[in-house]
């Protein structure tokens, strides 16, 4: 089992930023995958961000250049730095553990969810 507690998620106006964190417990070590996904309203749940286990990092193309995950040493904590937010950023945001199963199936850890909401 692994929890996850999110926190920094919030309101603020286009071209600001924001710094989401997720801390993880439990059986961290047999993780894949961690990182950050969002959900807008209407639309389903899609990656944002990732790192594996073994260090690569994977990025939704329409936030390239604007995000960085990276994690602290302990690597039980992973943050989000969102810079040069924009509307349609706005999301509720949702640390993820992933882990893939013997029989290939991929099984999802999620917190709780933080709101980002970007105005114009």
């Amino acid at each position: 089992q692994v929890q996850l507690v999110e926190s920094g998620g919030g309101l603020v106006q286009a071209g600001e930023s924001l710094r989401l964190s997720c801390v993880y417990s439990g059986n961290i070590a047999t993780m894949d995958a961690m990182g950050w996904y969002r959900q807008a309203p209407g639309k389903q749940r899609e990656l944002v961000a990732q790192i594996t286990s073994g260090g690569d990092i994977n990025y939704a193309n329409s936030v390239k250049g604007r995000f960085t995950i990276f994690r602290d040493g302990t690597k039980t904590t992973v943050y989000l730095q969102m810079n040069s937010l924009k509307p349609e950023d706005t999301a509720v945001y949702f640390c993820n553990a992933n882990h893939l199963l013997p029989d290939a199936t991929l099984y999802n850890y999620w917190g709780q969810g933080t709101q980002v909401t970007v105005s114009s």
